[in-house]
């Protein structure tokens, strides 16, 4: 009888593990999955279009919603779908970075959503460099004066 009160926590607490385990297994959860965490610009000219796009899938089971895109600076500008993403489908994270400010780019955007990594953070990365002047448009602006 003594061992059975003493074995007994014991298979209460494997029945509750057991319990939590499978509610684990059968929770709803959205999943974000990217093609690419991380955007390179590469070397682009100044003044040049700044719009890229993180793609991804919803690979849970659950519908997708985010809730915020949080920039690091004025200078990035993020947008992203307002409706749920459901299970299986695809979306876009739209990125707007002004090239009008020469030199290297390394910025982030933290995705606040449902998905089990709700402070996802998405990196640009590159260099704007100033407009190549070729000697086409040095006497195109010579003939000009």
């Amino acid at each position: 009888m003594k061992k059975m009160i003493y074995l007994l926590p014991f298979f209460l607490f494997g029945k509750i593990g057991i319990a939590q385990q499978e509610t684990a297994l059968t929770e709803k959860k959205p999943k974000m999955v990217f093609e690419t965490e991380v955007l390179d610009y590469g070397t682009v000219e100044q003044g040049s279009n700044g719009e890229r796009e993180f793609h991804f899938t919803n690979n849970g089971n659950a519908p997708l919603i985010i809730t915020e895109a949080q920039k690091t600076c004025g200078c990035t500008v993020p947008s992203f779908p307002k409706e749920p993403i459901l299970p299986g489908a695809s979306a876009d994270i739209k990125v707007k970075y002004d090239t009008k400010r020469l030199g290297p780019i390394n910025k982030s955007v933290t995705i606040i959503s449902n998905d089990e990594r709700p402070g996802l953070v998405l990196r640009i990365k590159g260099t704007v460099v100033a407009p190549a002047t070729s000697p086409e448009k040095k006497d195109a602006i010579m003939q000009a004066d």
